[in-house]
């Protein structure tokens, strides 16, 4: 079925088959049934989902009940028959060589705090902010801190998962690597690599963005993270970026934004 999306009406939510500016994502209304059992007890809804206009394709949202002494959240992928597994979007942050080290300092630090300080933790590790960020992106995929939707920020927690399953979980991280090893990778400018795979793949930068000429792009246009061939380019000319963030960052972290764009569209009391 396609997906609704629930807009803001006055203090209610109102379903709408089309996405607009403010509108969150509900694909697959069946999954909010565990909900329901919970709605006696609940004191107000809030609903999540990153920024939409009109066209957007479907997109994950969180559905968080406040009730007394604790709040449920309840995550939904963009389509019923997807799942968050494998869909790649932290994929970007995972490939840098030096994030399982960022991590690891990163992760000295932590003391179980409920809600990370992720300037403190910037200036105590001695990373930019988009290194620490990598860093807390590699420790969530690790199992060892969480993200609060409500708090906005991310906290400490341990579950027993071995951090070196990580590239093991991420099979386009792996070949990507295996392409840089290879030295199917050969940058023709600054911004324009060709990926060898049997076939020649076209990779073209722009700023953060990054575009390929691959099948698996054409089909979802970064909506499922990068293919491996951008992933292999971000690899390969990580070294020469690296240097010159070092040299523009110097020993000074600035502040550290948030891991992506939060936007509550909705409450109900």
């Amino acid at each position: 079925a396609d997906a609704l999306w629930a807009v803001p009406a006055g203090r209610s939510l109102r379903p709408t088959s089309r996405p607009g500016p403010g509108a969150v994502c509900l694909a697959g209304a069946h999954r909010l049934e565990t909900l329901l059992p919970l709605l006696r007890f609940a004191r107000s809804l809030r609903v999540y989902g990153p920024r939409v206009a009109a066209g957007s394709p479907p997109v994950a949202s969180a559905w968080e009940l406040e009730l007394p002494g604790m709040r449920y959240v309840l995550t939904l992928s963009p389509e019923s028959f997807r799942g968050f597994s494998g869909e790649g979007a932290v994929l970007g942050d995972l490939a840098a060589d030096e994030t399982a080290a960022d991590a690891d300092l990163v992760g000295a630090l932590l003391a179980f705090e409920p809600r990370l300080d992720a300037d403190r933790l910037a200036a105590g590790a001695g990373l930019t902010p988009a290194r620490t960020r990598a860093a807390l992106t590699r420790l969530g995929t690790s199992g060892r801190v969480g993200y609060d939707l409500a708090e906005a920020s991310h906290f400490h927690r341990e579950l027993p998962y071995d951090p070196k399953r990580v590239a093991a979980m991420n099979p386009r991280l792996r070949a990507a690597r295996a392409l840089v090893e290879e030295g199917a990778v050969r940058f023709t400018s600054p911004a324009v690599a060709q990926v060898t795979t049997g076939e020649t793949r076209i990779v073209r930068f722009d700023g953060d963005r990054a575009t390929c000429t691959c099948p698996w792009w054409l089909d979802h246009r970064g909506g499922r993270g990068p293919c491996k061939h951008v992933l292999a380019a971000r690899i390969a000319r990580e070294p020469a970026e690296t240097t010159g963030e070092e040299a523009a960052d110097g020993a000074s972290p600035a502040a550290t934004a948030g891991p992506g764009t939060r936007e509550t569209t909705g409450e109900t009391a």
